[in-house]
């Protein structure tokens, strides 16, 4: 019973004991929720705008870096332009900085480093004298005193009154060189957008510049030490004016150009290609710029992540073969060099040489002369932008014209070379029969042999439907002069090539009224309308392939690069592209091949191409002689085009001497040359045989 009765009462203790225990806790948590509650309340009301605003102003920015430009090669794999890396000083400007932060920057930093100031000019200057605090505060105190509305000014008008001032007063006059160097670096700085990357210097820097501008980096936010890439050209500039140039740091953007490329990314003092080559595969070339993600709090970064190292850009390797192209240079330079006494009026010289079943080329050399200096200078570009009137080259055309349009036939294309005289006109005439004393019976081919101007004349007339007879007036449609250029054009004579290099000329057609008529008989031999040296070689190719008129092309490949820093795998070949087809017989094709062909190895001793006939493997050509002026005083174009081997072509050659004053068989003797060097670097002649 005792037992019983002690346990009766240890189950009522424990009975009034529960209602305390379960006070207790009730009061634990509401004190948690209550200071839970208190938490909440001063975030959000004693702090809510602070950490409202921190949030915010939490952003995430990516940086861009540059990487190297792809590299260029010649066809037989020679690199014609690299790279070259130097060291650099650079600043990344920060989402918020003020100017007298950068002010205070640039002079910390031209006490480590030295830096060029041939681009300081007064306004950098000024800005940089404003830059200071102090310097500003005195230039507005004055000004207030002098303009009464000069603090309702907006800043444009405060700025230009600011800079008045100081020029007024030569503040700037008594920089030191510390000073001229902070206010060149001010500047760069001064015009970087925020998170943009300029270099501040990027030659020249020395072991001791960059040691001590390491150690005080953190006295610098925003400076980095980088790498600067410049192009190099390893083996000597031969190509360089076809290749084109890349801007420099100090030359920038090119302004036509500056929104444009600013928009896709690139920096204002980025490289560019500006010219050329480099312009045209600028995308190719350029790469894909590195890109760091920076966190950044309250405009400060916090946090710096490099999310994608960039890739090199690809290499592009080029038709040309160096060594080809610097002997052709030499020989069109030399050539040059050696008329100049006796012709001094000539401007320079240009050839070209192309593959007729591909269009790829293998030389585009020329030279300018200055006439009144006499100096030579390398003018590769001439063969595309440079148009002469280039005489009887075009003769194979006018009639290959002739036979496409019905006018002759294969078997019946036979005229009598005569002076033709028409009323009111002067004697035209061909070279060799200027009296009439020498009239001949010459089918197509044998007026290619001999350069027949009568016989294209005549081809001509018949085309425009006109009976040619002695002292008759010239009654033609002015349609003639379409119909001979659309002939002319189907060979790419008159009209762009399409080469991939930027800046083709078209060629110059003369005036084409009525009054004019008389004009298209010159048309017809060649001596009315102008043309491009690589539009030659382009109606060249097209007679040799057969009537594929084909791109001129430079570019032969885009390759990538491999670890080891070799050219890569093949991410684009060209093709062969055919802009048209002259759609011809075999039999009509073969009357202006033949007559190419007597050109050089024919049985009239009035054949214009001798100097070629001991070439081998053997050639075919055509030589032109066109009448122009230099002022009044009386010129001459000499040209020629050629193809070799006479069966299975594998080179055309095109070459032009405009301003001779004096015939001069240097035309065909530099193209000799030519094909020489192109049988000695490009192709071997072995297992040609003469045909």
């Amino acid at each position: 019973m005792k037992f019983l009765r002690k346990n009766s009462k240890k189950k009522q203790m424990n009975k009034s004991q529960t209602p305390f225990r379960l006070n207790f806790l009730f009061v634990i948590v509401f004190l948690l929720f209550a200071a839970l509650i208190w938490q909440l309340a001063y975030l959000q009301i004693v702090n809510g705008n602070k950490f409202e605003s921190e949030v915010s102003s939490t952003d995430t920015q990516t940086e861009t870096g540059n990487v190297q430009r792809g590299m260029i090669y010649d066809s037989t794999g020679k690199v014609l332009v690299s790279n070259s890396a130097a060291r650099a000083i650079t600043y990344t400007k920060p989402l918020s900085v003020t100017s007298k932060q950068m002010y205070q920057i640039a002079n910390e930093l031209v006490k480590y480093v030295k830096i060029d100031t041939s681009t300081l000019t007064n306004s950098i200057k000024i800005d940089y004298y404003l830059g200071n605090e102090q310097n500003l505060k005195a230039v507005d105190a004055s000004l207030k005193k002098q303009i009464s509305n000069f603090s309702n000014l907006d800043g444009t008008e405060t700025y230009k009154d600011e800079t008045a001032y100081v020029k007024k007063h030569k503040l700037t006059s008594n920089f030191t060189n510390k000073q001229k160097q902070a206010a060149v670096v001010y500047s760069k700085m001064s015009g970087a957008y925020s998170l943009s990357t300029v270099y501040l210097k990027y030659e020249g820097v020395s072991d001791r510049e960059m040691a001590q501008v390491g150690e005080n980096l953190s006295e610098m936010p925003g400076i980095k030490i980088g790498t600067s890439w410049s192009r190099s050209y390893p083996n000597g500039s031969s190509v360089k004016s076809v290749i084109g140039t890349v801007t420099n740091r100090k030359q920038g953007l090119p302004s036509d150009q500056l929104s444009e490329l600013l928009a896709e990314g690139y920096a204002r003092d980025d490289s560019v290609g500006s010219s050329y080559i480099e312009s045209q595969y600028e995308n190719v070339l350029k790469g894909t710029k590195s890109v760091t993600t920076l966190e950044t709090q309250n405009n400060k970064i916090t946090k710096e992540i490099k999310t994608y190292g960039g890739q090199k850009g690809d290499n592009i390797v080029l038709t040309i073969n160096e060594k080809f192209q610097q002997d052709v240079q030499n020989i069109m330079k030399s050539a040059v060099k050696s008329v100049a006494g006796s012709n001094p009026y000539i401007p320079g010289a240009y050839a070209v040489v192309m593959n007729p079943n591909t269009g790829a080329i293998y030389a585009l050399a020329g030279v300018s002369r200055d006439i009144k200096t006499g100096k030579i200078t390398e003018n590769a570009l001439g063969t595309i932008n440079q148009s002469f009137v280039m005489g009887s080259v075009v003769k194979g055309a006018t009639v290959m014209g002739g036979l496409m349009s019905g006018a002759i036939t294969p078997t019946s294309n036979t005229f009598t070379d005569q002076p033709i005289k028409l009323k009111d006109t002067p004697s035209k005439s061909s070279w060799f029969n200027a009296s009439g004393n020498d009239d001949l019976q010459l089918t197509a081919s044998d007026a290619l042999e001999i350069s027949s101007n009568s016989y294209m004349m005549q081809l001509a007339m018949k085309e425009a439907g006109f009976q040619y007879s002695e002292n008759a007036a010239l009654n033609m449609s002015t349609s003639i002069f379409s119909k001979l250029r659309g002939y002319f054009n189907q060979f790419g004579l008159g009209v762009k090539t399409g080469v991939d290099i930027p800046g083709e000329a078209a060629g110059y057609e003369g005036p084409s009224k009525q009054s004019d008529i008389g004009k298209a008989l010159d048309l017809s031999f060649g001596n009315y309308d102008s043309y491009t040296t690589i539009q030659l070689a382009q109606y060249m190719s097209t007679v040799a392939n057969g009537g594929y008129r084909l791109q001129p092309h430079i570019l032969q490949a885009i390759r990538g690069t491999n670890k080891n820093g070799t050219l890569g795998r093949i991410k684009y070949q060209f093709t062969p592209n055919v802009l048209n087809v002259v759609s011809a017989t075999s039999d009509e094709w073969n009357v202006v091949k033949d007559g190419f062909w007597k050109v050089v190895h024919g049985s009239n001793s009035m054949r214009t191409g001798t100097k070629l006939e001991d070439l081998n493997p053997q050639v075919v050509a055509k030589t032109g002689t066109a009448q122009t002026y230099y002022g009044t005083n009386e010129t001459t174009t000499l040209s020629g085009v050629s193809y070799a081997p006479a069966k299975n072509p594998q080179v055309v050659i095109a070459i032009a001497f405009p301003g001779m004053s004096e015939e001069d068989s240097i035309n065909m003797l530099s193209m000799h040359s030519i094909y020489e060097a192109y049988w000695k670097d490009v192709q071997s002649s072995d297992g040609y045989t003469s045909n």
